[in-house]
């Protein structure tokens, strides 16, 4: 089976590539301590650390939904041909995501709604892709919804210091196309896609970071972004990214969110989660546990 069921939505995983982001446990999650790290090996090795040369691995992938008739992307990865000085290994990339959504069902002229959860490179790369040497939104009939907080924020004309960081070129290429094309609803706080889908404000590791939250037939699930980008943050939830703009603020919001899918007894499916990708949560003290994961396959490679 290729797909899961949440209440009437139909989930499925659609992977754009799997490996390495070229830093170190305590380079990715500074101030992480090496014991949490060497004490949750069974947990992390080998899908999300490598421990031949103790590099973080993540996958990048889209969260493909059928819900109400309609067919919703939530991310969308790195994307092809994109120039990124600052990430060489996401550096005028040439992978088959397209092929991978094709194998899933889906052509880009299907999508009908585009999710960005937040405005990160690697999450609004395949927005755009390059033709006849100008970028054009790749899902033409799609509209994209995306945080007015992370648009006004990764917007260089207000925020001059995205020049030489991870997200330099990426609103020009990836975001400010599909504005012009008239695709773009920016929204603020909460906004609701239909009876099964809300997207919620979620901010911390950005101004503008969300989740989605699936709520049909009893059943829950959430889409959660960047909200952790290993398992190992389940249980160590006071612990960011060094991508994390607020520190304090994505403490808090990571743990609320856990915290809620917790209680819901929730499906929680995060950005860059590999192997199974899918998990449940329960309180553990003070912290968190992973308490199951959802035999989740995957379209690519």
């Amino acid at each position: 089976m290729d797909e899961i069921t949440v209440g009437d939505v139909v989930v499925a995983r659609v992977e754009e590539m799997h490996g390495p982001v070229g830093m170190t446990p305590d380079q990715f999650f500074p101030g992480s301590p090496e014991k949490a790290w060497r004490d949750r090996h069974d947990l992390l090795v080998p899908d999300h650390l490598n421990p031949a040369d103790n590099v973080v691995q993540v996958a990048m992938q889209t969260w493909l939904l059928r819900s109400g008739g309609r067919t919703i992307l939530v991310d969308t990865g790195v994307g092809n041909d994109k120039s990124r000085p600052a990430v060489a290994w996401w550096d005028h990339l040439d992978l088959d995501y397209l092929g991978n959504l094709d194998r899933a069902g889906v052509r880009p002229e299907d999508v009908d709604v585009v999710v960005n959860t937040h405005l990160h490179v690697d999450h609004v790369g395949w927005n755009t892709r390059l033709r006849d040497g100008e970028w054009e939104p790749t899902f033409p009939n799609a509209t994209y919804l995306v945080p007015k907080a992370d648009f006004e924020f990764w917007n260089p004309a207000n925020n001059p210091a995205v020049a030489g960081g991870v997200n330099e070129n990426v609103f020009e290429d990836s975001v400010a196309p599909v504005h012009a094309n008239g695709q773009v609803v920016l929204w603020e706080d909460e906004h609701r896609i239909d009876a099964n889908l809300t997207l919620e404000a979620a901010p911390g590791h950005t101004p503008g970071s969300s989740v989605l939250k699936l709520r049909s037939g009893g059943e829950q699930a959430l889409f959660a972004g960047d909200l952790v980008h290993t398992p190992w943050q389940v249980a160590e939830p006071d612990h960011n990214s060094c991508f994390c703009e607020d520190a304090a603020g994505s403490r808090r919001t990571r743990r609320h969110l856990l915290a809620w899918a917790a209680d819901q007894r929730a499906l929680v499916l995060p950005a860059h989660i590999s192997g199974h990708s899918a998990f449940t949560v329960e309180h553990r003290g003070s912290s968190f546990a992973i308490s199951g994961w959802a035999p989740f396959p995957r379209y690519g490679a």
